[in-house]
């Protein structure tokens, strides 16, 4: 009689100091609750729970249940029926193949500029005419940024042609691109270039040339 007031005396301080559901995760007892399921679709295809983990455990974010697309040559990725938002490492067994109408198009009369095989969103192609001009047709690109006409070999490198059109800008034009779904921007002015982020466990990163 005594223990089991002593024990109800116990339990009502530590839930007057808002402990005692502490308690209850720190038991061994399995929760009975079941985790939410997951809704992650790459290129169509649903992912497990082991390979959505598997992403956010190497890059470091939390990915948020919705329907991607991923272009496994360059490594470019971003919402269904939206243009490219970043880009992950390339040949990633992810989800389905590459659908010609990821980004909303597929049958050439969106934009008519097809890289790996989707046609590109019209932001996509507003953003490659910053730094170069931009012909209908069918292209690849590899994750450097390399590429040329499908089956044909390299004619031009984006990373190289954004570096010719900073610098060709000088002292004047500036552009600037930010994404708060992926925490990246980036922005020229004046001859310097930037890029900087954060992710979640790194914190900070930026690079920049010309500054």
């Amino acid at each position: 009689m005594l223990q089991r007031r002593m024990r109800t005396t116990v339990q009502r301080g530590l839930l007057l100091l808002g402990l005692l559901p502490f308690l209850a995760l720190a038991a061994d007892k399995p929760s009975t609750k079941p985790s939410p399921a997951r809704a992650v679709y790459v290129n169509n295809v649903a992912l497990s729970t082991k390979d959505i983990g598997a992403l956010e455990q190497a890059y470091r974010v939390r990915i948020l249940d919705g329907r991607y697309w991923y272009d496994k040559v360059s490594g470019a990725w971003g919402m269904e029926k939206g243009p490219a938002l970043g880009q992950i490492h390339p040949a990633l067994k992810l989800g389905g193949a590459l659908r010609a109408d990821a980004s909303g198009g597929g049958n050439g009369k969106l934009t008519g500029v097809f890289i790996n095989g989707r046609e590109l969103h019209p932001r996509d192609v507003q953003a490659l005419q910053q730094i170069t001009p931009v012909t209908p047709g069918r292209y690849w690109v590899d994750a450097q940024g390399t590429g040329g006409y499908e089956g044909g070999p390299a004619i031009f490198n984006l990373h190289q042609l954004a570096q010719q059109a900073a610098r060709n800008r000088g002292g004047g034009s500036s552009w600037y691109y930010g994404n708060s779904l992926t925490n990246t921007y980036a922005g020229s002015s004046g001859g310097c270039t930037y890029v900087m982020g954060s992710s979640a466990g790194s914190g900070s990163w930026s690079a920049s040339s010309g500054c």
